[in-house]
């Protein structure tokens, strides 16, 4: 099979790439750039999981980036077992047509326990005394060390929270590429996530991102180039483009104001009660799932979501159907914002009672995604000097609460999610292989076809 790299280049769309990104500007020159149509939900986990199966939410079960368990009563977000994703894998598909075949799989998300031969992911240590300490996982395990000892640790605290930078993406450009020159792989797999934080925050402001996109641009001339040279076929693709928003919708808090929303409180501080509560909203990016444990409220619950400003669709059942999220995972309803608006999962009504973690990164626990934990609080003029202190508190071993995180949605300028953006906002799909470029925007299930079809031009077709 042809040597084959995929490399998602996260937020890219036609709209960035210009005289802040040089190298993909003159790359793609003599290519053609196409999109691909955004699917629902156009977020990151999604979207992957489509790009590898060439199946929808309805059959991977992918229907977000996280979502309720209805047994556990709980609400889950960035989960990573590759066992939650239905479908055969295209590696796997490969591995049957050609046993030595071999996939590196570097950050794609649900990366922990997958068929893949090499994977990396972020994965913290998380020690007795509450210290998250800088890690990530890898498969073979000994491939972490490898790659730890010639690129230094992971650097998580790069990947997301107010220090999100170029770091991160450049260790996972740099471990991809050891891992190619280390074991050649069939197919590799790169994420790079670097430009989903300055969009999220500043959204298409070039007077704000143009440092960031030049970044990216360095990283993928790298990864490019080496593929080049070894004859790969390339893939250049994004899971979305992010355009500019600048209303946060609280749905939780409008359920909670009619009554559907159980909040314990403990220490003067109030959690949300996914499982006492008659209904609540798991909110991500620009969709959210709203999900119903009181049956009896359905038609309530309705008609506060379609009276709320800022929302477009509402989907019940036959509206999953027709957007591929029909899958027991997803809420009773669906929704999506319009073009402005995105939804924040806060359900508190005075900040005073919002919870630890709101004011942490903390990714894990929080009911529904939190794009401003990419700021820290800029209504502290101290916060710098109390971030120091933690962190120097940290390092002398004693525990510490990281809680600079401000409680101001209006900070966020750019967001994904949703469908019906312009073309010059959907994510790109660039190839080197001739014949795959397309007038019109590409179905997100399709591209699944697009890398099969990198992958096997080097074996001979069939004739009649």
């Amino acid at each position: 099979m042809k040597k084959t790299v995929v490399i998602d280049v996260v937020g890219l769309s036609a709209a960035l790439i210009g005289d802040h990104t040089p190298f993909l500007k003159q790359w793609v020159e003599g290519k053609q750039l196409s999109s691909i149509e955004p699917m629902l939900p156009a977020v990151t986990t999604s979207v992957q999981s489509t790009y590898v199966t060439g199946k929808w939410p309805t059959e991977t079960g992918i229907v977000g980036n996280g979502w309720y368990d209805r047994t556990e009563c709980e609400v889950k977000f960035w989960k990573q077992s590759n066992k939650l994703v239905g479908g055969e894998k295209i590696w796997e598909r490969a591995r049957q047509l050609d046993p030595s075949f071999t996939v590196s799989k570097m950050f794609w998300w649900y990366n922990m326990y997958s068929s893949a031969d090499f994977s990396v992911t972020p994965r913290p240590q998380y020690h007795a005394d509450g210290v998250k300490a800088p890690d990530c996982y890898s498969q073979p395990a000994d491939l972490r060390d490898r790659l730890q000892e010639a690129l230094g640790t992971f650097p998580l605290f790069s990947f997301w929270g107010p220090n999100a930078n170029i770091k991160s993406t450049r260790w996972i450009a740099d471990a991809s590429l050891l891992v190619d020159r280390w074991h050649n792989p069939t197919l590799t797999l790169i994420y790079l996530p670097h430009l989903d934080y300055c969009l999220q925050k500043f959204g298409k402001d070039f007077s704000k991102i143009s440092k960031e996109l030049h970044e990216i641009d360095d990283v993928c001339k790298d990864l490019i180039q080496h593929y080049e040279r070894q004859n790969a076929e390339i893939i250049l693709l994004s899971e979305y483009g992010i355009t500019n928003v600048s209303q946060p919708i609280h749905l939780n808090r409008l359920l909670r104001e009619a009554g559907l929303i159980q909040v314990r409180v403990e220490q003067g501080l109030e959690l949300l009660d996914a499982g006492a509560s008659r209904a609540f909203a798991a909110a991500d990016h620009q969709i959210a799932h709203v999900y119903i444990n009181d049956p009896s409220c359905a038609a309530q619950v309705r008609s506060i979501l379609e009276k709320t400003p800022g929302v477009e669709l509402v989907l019940d059942e036959a509206g999953k159907k027709k957007y591929h999220l029909d899958h027991e995972r997803s809420g009773d309803f669906v929704v999506m914002a319009d073009a402005k608006s995105w939804f924040t999962y806060y359900y508190w009504t005075d900040d005073a009672k919002a919870p630890d973690y709101a004011r942490l990164v903390d990714i894990h626990r929080k009911p529904g995604y939190d794009p401003v934990e990419m700021f820290m609080d800029p209504a502290n003029p101290m916060i710098k000097l109390k971030a120091g202190y933690k962190l120097m508190r940290k390092k002398l071993g004693f525990r510490y609460l990281m809680n600079v995180i401000p409680l101001d949605a209006t900070l966020i300028k750019g967001s994904h999610g949703r469908v019906g953006t312009q073309p010059a906002d959907h994510p790109v799909f660039v190839s080197t292989r001739p014949g795959q470029a397309s007038a019109k925007p590409i179905p997100a299930i399709d591209v699944y076809d697009k890398i099969w079809e990198a992958l096997t031009a080097e074996i001979p077709q069939k004739t009649a």
